[in-house]
């Protein structure tokens, strides 16, 4: 019986988690009079809500601009971020700890402060109402370095020391002997960067005016306008827009249970 019950107490929790995600599938199929209802079932199953959502907005273009811009901040999160880390962890140089700890001081700054700052940035860059706007502000993290920095600190020396001998440059040396190495970290560092900038809602709502560069937070939006909520629809959509996190999830929890915990 002690075994059974922390096993049943798990399921339970699980259970629990799981309750919103399914009033939100099983919402996404009724009628607009019936979501506010406590009947969790639908009356009257209405697929074509899912069509519904292409036809009042540009979904699909909504859905491919997250996908776009949030593929392009992990790359280029995942790039400066090893660099970083490569630079903070293994390169001697004259207050590096102390570059690292002020770099690192700046995880304690709220994002809404630094948003008009990097928006008046934009602006002198003529970088508004662009993809561009949206992608390099969010292309270097001081979490990923320090993440990096870290797990490069648990590759031995001895290897950098051989390619160094054998005439490599720190280049080289970065990208032949490390970048390899740090797989586990990149990979790990790639699956919070997009799940985070995929979701993202401020920095795109400030930065976006034309309708083509909305991404999915921003379009969703439009189903609730002064002609009432269409909860419905929200809940249609909102099921799209999880199905690249899950698939996400589902591929990589694997290796994040193995190589991280």
């Amino acid at each position: 019986m002690k075994k059974i019950f922390p096993h049943l107490l798990l399921i339970a929790i699980a259970a629990t988690s799981l309750l919103p995600f399914l009033w939100m599938v099983l919402a996404s199929f009724k009628p607009l009079a019936e979501v506010e209802k406590l009947n969790p079932m639908p009356t009257l199953w209405q697929p074509e809500n899912y069509r519904k959502v292409f036809e009042q907005v540009p979904f699909a273009r909504y859905y491919f601009n997250s996908v776009f811009v949030a593929a392009w901040v992990t790359f280029l999160t995942c790039l400066t971020s090893a660099m970083a880390g490569f630079g903070f962890a293994r390169l001697q140089w004259p207050g590096r700890d102390k570059v690292f700890q002020l770099y690192l001081g700046t995880m304690m700054i709220p994002g809404v402060v630094t948003m008009i700052p990097n928006y008046t940035l934009m602006v002198k860059l003529h970088l508004l109402d662009s993809y561009q706007g949206l992608i390099v502000p969010a292309a270097f993290s001081a979490f990923g370095t320090f993440l990096m920095r870290q797990f490069l600190l648990t590759i031995p020396p001895a290897l950098e020391e051989a390619a160094e001998l054998d005439g490599a440059s720190p280049w080289q040396v970065f990208w032949d002997v490390i970048l390899p190495l740090a797989k586990p970290g990149l990979v790990t560092l790639a699956i919070f960067t997009f799940m985070g900038n995929y979701g993202s809602f401020f920095w795109p709502l400030v930065m976006i005016k034309s309708e083509h560069l909305r991404t999915l937070p921003i379009g969703m939006l439009f189903f609730d306008s002064i002609y009432g909520r269409q909860t419905n629809l929200i809940m249609a959509a909102s099921v799209m827009n999880i199905i690249p996190l899950v698939i996400l999830f589902v591929t990589c929890q694997r290796f994040l249970v193995k190589r991280i915990l």
